[in-house]
């Protein structure tokens, strides 16, 4: 501890610092002895001057002073060169440095936005969304996302190629949503080559291991009341999954218009540039979380184009019009009509044609469920939408006991192009240092 805080320790003689032990050879009384001289001190007229024992009373007081004095210099030079010196402000002396711990992690936490007709439940375990409460025509709330009765499923490290975990909110400064990957873990920036982990083999697979959906975020603001809200936050070091560089981002989910989920995202990248792409990824079922497959569900997506993929689901980079193709949904079209024609199920990236605009948002799906007539409208700035019909459920036991199987949800996840960090043709999602990365999404709810 000295030696942190720049205490010196000065070490000395002790013949110069102690004071001598009397020897055993010599009584106390021979020590006292003193020359004539020091008779001075005795008063002139005391009437028994000539006495031993009175000579030695009289000398004994002035040397008691000396006596003091001497423990007074030795108990002041031991205070202030003892370690406990260090305590006091000097001006010579660097300040104290101390390491400080690494802040523990905030609790997996719950929180609740009261809107008036929606009320959602989002956690802070990958700022996930586990239950929305929306009104039926009936005027019916019905929870209309599948997840789990407990926050302990969203932190497993599972991956979500076969939907072991229903993660909600993926965010990851990797190219993303399901089957949203990186070719063979591998991307180049800057004339350097970064290695991913190789979580769906032989590729990366939403943001690797431990994307950002497993990560616990820091509450940044929790507002209720009118217009609820809540922040997270989350600070991504370099090398993270192996992505480049320190990255800050923030979601904000907020209830607008009494009906309207907003989801807004941000990221900054601090020091080195990195691809990074943010995709919201519930899984939705209109009729109710528990309601069966979402088959019936009538979709319409506003994109003439898909990236093909090749036989591991990563894009060719080409651009395939959907016209003549089970893909074309640019009219409402139910989804079990033709998803017999997709093997293994839609999970696939249209490009958004951005005609109808709101609030600077382009309208990219909406979404119907006839039974309880609610209608999801969902609105973007991303290039692209991944469309997924919940392929790989497979008798996943959800809230309350319920049982989640094949096309149980589907995603609509807005965009950057998946494998675009080694697709020159797609829009970049490369992010230079100091510049913000931005993107935000609509869930607007109606009944038809």
């Amino acid at each position: 501890m000295e030696q942190l805080v720049g205490v010196h320790h000065h070490h000395s003689s002790s013949s110069s610092l102690s004071p001598r032990t009397p020897s055993p050879t010599h009584p106390l009384p021979h020590l006292l002895r003193l020359p004539s001289s020091s008779n001075r001190l005795r008063p002139p007229d005391h009437p028994h001057s000539s006495h031993p024992v009175s000579k030695l009373l009289r000398v004994t007081p002035p040397f008691f002073l000396v006596l003091l004095a001497a423990v007074y210099l030795l108990a002041s030079f031991t205070i202030f060169s003892s370690p406990a010196a260090s305590l006091r402000p000097s001006k010579n002396h660097p300040k104290l440095l101390l390491p400080m711990p690494a802040p523990s992690p905030p609790p997996p936490d719950l929180f609740e936005l009261h809107g008036g007709r929606i009320r959602a439940w989002i956690t802070n375990v990958g700022a996930t969304v586990t239950s929305l409460l929306v009104p039926d025509n009936n005027g019916v709330l019905g929870d209309v996302v599948l997840g789990f009765d407990s926050l302990d499923p969203y932190q497993e490290k599972c991956s979500t190629f076969n939907d072991a975990c229903l993660n909600n909110l993926k965010l990851s400064v990797a190219l993303l949503p399901v089957y949203w990957k990186i070719k063979d873990g591998k991307f180049t920036l800057n004339d350097k080559q970064y290695s991913l982990a190789i979580n769906n083999p032989p590729n990366t697979l939403h943001g690797g291991f431990k994307g950002f959906d497993k990560v616990i975020w820091e509450v940044a603001e929790y507002v209720k009341g009118e217009n609820p809200s809540i922040t997270f936050k989350y600070y991504s070091k370099d090398g993270e999954e192996g992505f480049p560089g320190d990255v800050s981002v923030t979601a904000r989910y907020s209830i607008l218009a009494s009906t309207t989920l907003k989801l807004e995202m941000e990221a900054i990248p601090l020091n080195k540039a990195t691809p990074i792409s943010l995709a919201q990824h519930t899984y939705w079922n209109l009729a109710g979380h528990n309601s069966g497959d979402v088959l019936a569900h009538t979709v319409q997506i506003l994109g003439s184009q898909i990236t093909p993929v090749d036989e591991t689901s990563i894009p060719t980079g080409e651009m395939m019009p959907v016209s003549g193709s089970p893909f074309n949904f640019l009219t409402e079209t139910t989804i079990g009509s033709r998803i017999d024609q997709v093997p293994g199920g839609y999970d696939h990236n249209f490009v958004i044609d951005c005609g109808e605009v709101k609030s600077g948002l382009c309208h990219v799906a909406k979404v119907t469920d006839p039974s309880s007539s609610r209608v999801l409208d969902i609105w973007a700035d991303a290039p692209g939408v991944q469309f997924y019909t919940g392929n790989f459920l497979n008798g996943i036991v959800g809230k309350g006991g319920a049982v989640y199987g094949k096309h149980a949800g589907l995603c609509l996840e807005t965009q950057g192009f998946p494998n675009a960090v080694n697709q020159p043709n797609f829009p970049s999602v490369v992010v230079q240092p100091g510049e913000k990365y931005s993107h935000t999404m609509l869930f607007e709810f109606s009944t038809k």
